[in-house]
């Protein structure tokens, strides 16, 4: 009898994990900080809990507009450069003198015309995500690199700096700025129709054209929330470094991309939570803050992302053909 009810468990605990897309990676990450916290009790200290806290709330707002970009079925590598060039057109609002709503309204408004120039690019033009974003990605570098010609922009406004600087209950305001996006964006995909759409484009495109949704619209919509929350994290890059650099969102495409698959977001479109997400975020935050700690190389911890995103879409793959079978 005992043996027959431990390998009920085991079978429910899996079932578990299939059926919830956000069961893996919470389980990884607790686990995960079990491991951690074990090898070295200096990644539980307040002061090294808050630096990733604040750093998974730059990675989360990243994520979450990536994931409605996944979601659809795309892809979004220019992100990274976004990011960049978002706080250097803030940066640039502000040695010209013009006021900190202004400047912060004008690198948004970078993110805004990328993110239409991607929807369009995708949705009229018919150019696959992958050839647009990349082709985008060295654009909007390489007007970065002209722009500052490699060099900061500094310094910023020390009431800009505050914004990002500032503390509500010793926990930094961009944790609380990231987790009200999450909150709203949850909401945007799991109660209203758009989010409805957004899922129905990416799972069956013909059967949700049919069905008379606008596919073209919610692409679009998806590659311009994408591309305005990668500028909106650039800005407050900018402020918690008190510059705007050239080399600023290096590799944040990778991250976020990860943070989002690994979250339970299918690279196949059709299938991701918010929730899985934040948690995805959250994971990437924690490995890169435990390997540093650990004294682990830089190249070995980009060999170690690697592989986890190589997982998890593997995960992805195994999940959906489970699900499949189980449905037949």
């Amino acid at each position: 009898m005992k043996s027959n009810k431990k390998r009920l468990d085991v079978k429910s605990i899996l079932r578990f994990i299939m059926t919830k897309q956000e069961s893996s990676i919470i389980l990884a990450t607790i686990l995960y900080l079990i491991i951690v916290t074990s090898v070295n009790s200096v990644f539980i200290s307040p002061a090294n809990i808050m630096n990733v806290f604040r750093s998974t709330g730059f990675t989360m707002i990243g994520a979450i507009g990536m994931t409605f970009v996944l979601i659809t079925g795309g892809l979004d590598l220019s992100v990274g450069s976004v990011l960049a060039l978002g706080g250097v057109a803030t940066g640039l609002a502000f040695q010209a003198g013009l006021p900190t709503p202004v400047a912060i309204l004008i690198g948004i408004f970078i993110g805004v015309v990328i993110g239409c120039i991607n929807g369009l690019m995708v949705t009229r033009a018919k150019i696959p995500p992958l050839i647009v974003t990349l082709g985008m990605m060295y654009i909007a570098r390489g007007i970065v690199s002209v722009l500052t010609k490699g060099t900061p922009i500094y310094p910023l406004p020390e009431g800009f700096q505050a914004l990002e600087q500032t503390r509500f209950f010793t926990i930094p305001a961009i944790v609380f700025i990231a987790l009200s996006i999450a909150i709203i964006a949850h909401f945007i995909l799991s109660k209203t129709p758009f989010g409805r759409s957004v899922y129905a484009v990416g799972g069956n495109a013909e059967a949700a054209r049919i069905s008379g949704i606008n596919n073209r619209k919610i692409v679009f919509s998806a590659y311009l929330i994408a591309s305005t929350l990668a500028a909106f994290t650039g800005i407050f890059v900018a402020a918690r470094l008190g510059s705007a650099t050239a080399t600023a969102g290096t590799g944040f495409e990778l991250t976020v991309i990860c943070a989002a698959i690994i979250g339970g977001t299918s690279n196949f479109g059709g299938l991701g939570s918010i929730i899985g997400t934040v948690f995805g975020a959250l994971f990437m935050e924690i490995l890169s803050n435990s390997l540093t700690l650990m004294r682990i190389p830089v190249y070995w911890q980009l060999l170690v992302v690697g592989f986890i995103l190589i997982l998890a879409v593997w995960v992805d793959q195994y999940r959906r053909s489970w699900l499949q079978k189980k449905s037949v």
